[in-house]
């Protein structure tokens, strides 16, 4: 058993094999053979990126002893070291990190050499001509392809001494190669724009152990493009001048009118102008960061909202026949009868080359997106559907009886080249396009869809205004609606058939600023409100909710039917801790897969990040239903996808979600904590996607008090953006 150790301790040995590693290298478990004479290998986990299997390696970390997994030494950070017998060099020669040497060569150089084979080969490759096969020219090849290695073994030392793990090492020593200790010392903030997984905070941290003062300038330009891009993030696709200046001043400690002046140094991407130009300007006048008005822009949000305010008002000025709608036999085929108000908006799609439908919950939407394809097909066209997820191209599907597909699947995303082939060079080919959830697009994607629609093509927008907007930048649909200079049509009649459902009669007391009420016939209604005044209480009854009394009195599946929701990932209530009750409760037995999501054999999981290659999509839903030879095996709805080790940080538990990955997606129930602990997050906006998200039943657990701030909370909507102004420029 290893005992246990507060203090860090060194482990070196070979790295003998991996048992697991996350794709993004942050996570491994390996097993390694000590080297100190004994026979003793040990279980390593945490942060090994960049180390190799057979490679001779020293560690440093803690040993911990772990339930599940037993005796461990948790990594901390590790790099590669030369091996010093015969038998350690052979194999590190015949590994083919030295190129130039193979299997039997290395057997050959070890055999005249011995243990001083490295020191040969670094100090006097020119003795190398005396093993058979190795010229001059040969030699000092390899002399060359070893001092490289010596290189970048210097450089994870060096980095690692200031606390960066071997896989952001290794991904720091690609972009610089052998420049990376010079640049580093010289400027580390460069990493965090010019290397992935380096943050501001990261290169902070390592800036500041080598000696680089808060008030840096250096420091200071760093934060400044950090903080936009934090506020990208966050939606925004700028922040004004002030309370960008602000919040460098919170982040780095300095006064907002006392920011550094910039003698002629270097900053994050190169040298700046000399002269009295404080940071900000000077990264305004490199070119770095643009200004407009009183607002700060990293440049492609500003460039993309640019051109897609262009876009829009050509589109809007485009000719396109009219399009003949024949309501009445839409009617008839369908046997309903179109409200005025879906009347106005057909003729509106008929007439305008770009047109905004918004409404929400219960009020016919999709009603005129089918009469819409009836009208485009019943004339010869072709009209194409789409939606940003796959969730919601398949509910668009459904309900059209049409193909629906993805926004990226229809623009033809290419992972290889990040970049979309469907543009104005190429562009759709089809009379009409539907969008559906709409709210959901980001800037950068509404962009896309810009360039690929050719004039002639008519453009309808279908979403819910009042839902959450994207989770990237931007505000697309309410910047639309806002300018004015965008045909829209606003629906809101609640239907004969949905103003009978309480949840869509609650939906719409939400958005207009009315705490919802509970169904008042507890047999027959779709709507409940439960009280738990405790955090703890309110999970132990979501816990029951969902494995007990839902399935029992609404015959639906825990599994497959009932969705809980919550405003944020952390807290008593929050999606992780939700996640841990109810997968003790639903899957307690489930085989352990390992690894840092506490995955399980049989458990609800969900896609976190789009995969082209196996068509699984950022927030499908699937279980795992059984292990592979090298993985698992899930299932998503009819589909098995099966998913290597290394590739099981795409998945997470999904018995619980965030509001905001459930957005394009319908439950038969939702079931949501409302708690004064998720205060921040407590928005109108949020609380109405939750509530639309379900179709049979919706569930709220929590307080009275946190649910009139919900409600009352509409500050939510904002961001700063400036599609709307754009557009009405345009227009004037």
């Amino acid at each position: 058993m290893i005992p246990p150790a507060k203090e860090p301790e060194t482990l070196e040995g070979v790295l003998l094999r991996f048992v697991f590693t996350s794709a993004d290298g942050a996570y491994a478990v390996a097993r390694l053979q000590r080297d100190d004479g004994s026979d003793e290998t040990v279980s390593v986990v945490g942060a090994l990126g960049g180390l190799n299997e057979g490679e001779r390696v020293r560690l440093v970390g803690r040993r911990e002893q772990s339930a599940k997994y037993g005796d461990q030494f948790r990594v901390e950070a590790g790099w590669p070291v030369l091996p010093h017998s015969e038998a350690g060099i052979r194999a590190y020669l015949a590994s083919g990190k030295v190129e130039g040497i193979g299997p039997k060569l290395a057997g050959r150089i070890v055999d005249k050499f011995g243990a001083d084979a490295l020191d040969v080969i670094l100090t006097a490759p020119e003795r190398l001509a005396e093993v058979e096969g190795i010229g001059r020219q040969r030699s000092r090849a390899i002399q060359e392809a070893f001092r490289e290695q010596e290189v970048q073994r210097e450089a994870f030392v060096f980095l690692q001494g200031h606390v960066v793990s071997a896989a952001l090492a290794a991904r720091i020593f690609k972009r610089y190669g052998g420049q990376t200790i010079a640049l580093v010392r010289e400027n580390p903030y460069r990493m965090a724009e010019e290397v992935r997984g380096v943050g501001f905070a990261t290169a902070d941290r390592i800036a500041r152990s080598l000696g680089f003062a808060s008030d840096s300038p250096a420091r200071v330009a760093a934060a400044l493009v950090h903080l936009l891009g934090q506020a990208l993030d966050d939606g925004h696709t700028y922040l004004p001048r002030d309370m960008l200046l602000e919040r460098v001043a919170n982040l780095t400690g300095t006064e907002g009118a006392g920011l550094p002046r910039l003698p002629a140094e270097a900053t994050a991407g190169g040298r700046l102008p000399s002269g009295g130009a404080d940071v900000l300007d000077a990264l305004l006048a490199e070119g770095r960061l643009e200004q407009e008005d009183d607002g700060v822009w990293l440049r492609t949000p500003r460039a993309l909202e640019i051109e897609a305010a262009e876009r829009v008002f050509g589109l809007r000025a485009a000719q396109v026949p009219r399009l003949k709608v024949d309501t009445a036999a839409f009617e008839q085929q369908r046997g309903v009868t179109l409200a005025p108000a879906q009347r106005e908006a057909l003729e509106a799609a008929a007439r305008h080359p770009l047109l905004v439908l918004t409404g929400g919950p219960g009020t016919g939407k999709t009603t005129i997106v089918r009469a819409l394809v009836h009208a485009v097909e019943r004339s010869g066209g072709r009209i194409l559907l789409a939606a940003p997820t796959g969730r919601a191209a398949r509910r668009l599907a459904e309900s059209t009886g049409r193909e629906a597909r993805t926004l990226h699947r229809l623009l033809e995303y290419s992972p290889r080249e990040d970049a979309f082939r469907r543009d104005e060079d190429q562009p759709l080919e089809a009379e009409a396009l539907v969008v559906d959830e709409s709210s959901m697009l980001d800037l950068a994607l509404f962009t896309a869809v810009l360039r690929a629609v050719r004039p002639g093509t008519r453009l309808v927008l279908v979403g819910d205004a009042d839902q959450l907007p994207s989770v990237g930048a931007g505000n697309v649909l309410a910047d639309l609606l806002s300018s004015g200079a965008v045909p829209a049509v606003r629906l809101r009649e609640i239907f004969r058939q949905a103003s009978a459902s309480d949840i869509v009669v609650n939906a719409h007391r939400v958005q207009a600023g009315e705490v919802p009420v509970p169904a008042a016939d507890p047999d027959r209604g779709d709507f409940f409100i439960v009280t738990a005044e405790d955090p703890e209480r309110a999970r132990a009854l979501i816990g029951r909710l969902v494995a007990e009394r839902i399935p029992a009195k609404f015959n639906l599946n825990s599994f497959d039917d009932v969705q809980v929701l919550a405003p944020m990932h952390r807290g008593t209530c929050g999606a992780h801790a939700l996640n841990e009750t109810l997968q003790a409760l639903l899957n307690p037995d489930g085989e352990p897969l390992g690894g840092p999501r506490g995955l399980r054999v049989g458990d609800k999981v969900m896609q976190v990040r789009n995969d082209y290659e196996k068509e699984v999509f950022n927030g499908d839903v699937g279980r795992i239903e059984a292990r592979t030879s090298d993985g698992v095996r899930v299932r998503f709805d009819e589909r098995r996808v099966d998913y290597a080790a290394d590739a099981l940080d795409a998945l997470v538990l999904a018995y619980a979600c965030s509001v905001h990955k459930s957005q394009g997606s319908e439950y038969p129930a939702v079931v949501m904590p409302v708690l004064t602990e998720h205060w921040v997050m407590l928005q109108r906006n949020l609380l109405y996607t939750a509530v639309t998200r379900g179709r049979r039943l919706v569930v709220l657990v929590g307080q009275a008090r946190a649910l009139r701030r919900a409600v009352e909370n509409d500050q939510g909507l904002h961001r700063f953006t400036a599609l709307a102004r754009r557009l009405r420029e345009a227009a004037a």
